[in-house]
């Protein structure tokens, strides 16, 4: 899917799809516009618990986490989570936390509209790329990161304390 960027006033970016639809990515900064995030969130990260949802995500804003969303009809039915980093291997980068689209709204191109958003962000930031992880099982979400350019180039290795 192809989109053009028609505005950027403040936090929201307005992007039309190729089929017309406008999507507006709303970035969260208010306890309601976090807490509008919950569900689509809670599909990916089921662990999390509502009541200390808002406290979290503030915490990660505060250092430097970004929580971007697309809302329809007053729901927000896709949202990515991103931050700046800086490696040695890499560089200074965009890694993409949290990805998730809501089960009935799959398929409308909100996450490749949301990807394109983290890259774009990145390029006017003269970063040398994005990066994320991803479930070893969501053949879904690597068959969209493979069409949007990314490649795989690491295992990602986790040790539980």
């Amino acid at each position: 899917m192809s989109i053009k960027i028609l505005k950027y006033p403040g936090n929201l970016l307005t992007v039309r799809s190729i089929n017309t639809t406008t999507m507006q990515i709303q970035i969260a900064k208010t306890e309601e516009d976090i807490l509008k995030c919950w569900e689509v969130l809670f599909v990916l990260r089921p662990h999390l618990i509502k009541e200390n949802f808002v406290a979290t995500v503030q915490e990660m804003i505060s250092e430097g986490y970004i929580l971007a969303f697309i809302e329809k009809d007053g729901i927000a039915v896709s949202v990515v989570g991103y931050r700046y980093l800086q490696y040695l291997y890499i560089g200074k980068h965009y890694y993409i936390d949290d990805l998730s689209t809501l089960e009935t709204a799959r398929g409308n191109g909100y996450g490749g509209v949301l990807i394109d958003h983290v890259v774009a962000e990145a390029r006017k930031n003269n970063f040398t790329s994005v990066t994320l992880d991803s479930g070893y099982t969501r053949n879904n979400a690597h068959r969209l990161y493979l069409n949007k350019g990314f490649i795989l180039a690491a295992h990602h290795f986790v040790k539980m304390l």
